[in-house]
């Protein structure tokens, strides 16, 4: 992993390089919020819908994946502010990270899709294990049982 500092929900910054053990940081495009309008033609774009119910996913098995000693992780291009938001609305007991400035996005040429004026990380897992990349789950899909297909290739 490069050693890119990335800023996150809880106010500090985490640099995936440094993280001791296993990693599941996973990566989507972005979520919405209840009192706004999805971007123009969301619904048409393969792989876009889907990421409040994958980071609910995590959230929901979160204990399964500390049970088998792995931190979990989320990853978009949306700005911290806007990630704290859903975090304290979804109760997420893990960060979120945000690469509004696509430095690790860039880095590790990391798949990608233009909408609405925005550069939106398309929809994939990274399983780091001490600062290096172990396994990528890429594409995801379906979204919503993501979180079950990771933790039954944690416990192979």
């Amino acid at each position: 992993m490069p050693a890119i500092a990335l800023p996150s929900t809880t106010g500090g910054e985490v640099r995936l390089d440094e993280l001791p053990g296993r990693t599941v940081l996973f990566c989507y495009p972005r979520t919405g919020r209840p009192d706004q309008e999805l971007p123009p033609g969301w619904n048409a774009i393969p792989g876009a819908r889907g990421c409040t119910p994958e980071t609910c996913g995590f959230r929901d098995r979160h204990e399964h994946f500390t049970d088998l000693g792995a931190r979990v992780l989320a990853l978009s291009t949306q700005d911290t502010h806007y990630q704290r938001e859903m975090a304290e609305r979804l109760e997420l007991p893990f960060e979120v990270l945000s690469d509004a400035d696509l430095r690790l996005v860039r880095a590790l040429r990391v798949p990608t899709f233009e909408v609405d004026g925005m550069t939106l990380i398309k929809r994939l897992t990274l399983i780091v294990s001490d600062g290096e990349i172990e396994h990528v789950f890429y594409p995801v899909f379906p979204p919503d049982t993501h979180a079950g297909e990771v933790l039954d290739w944690l416990r192979r």
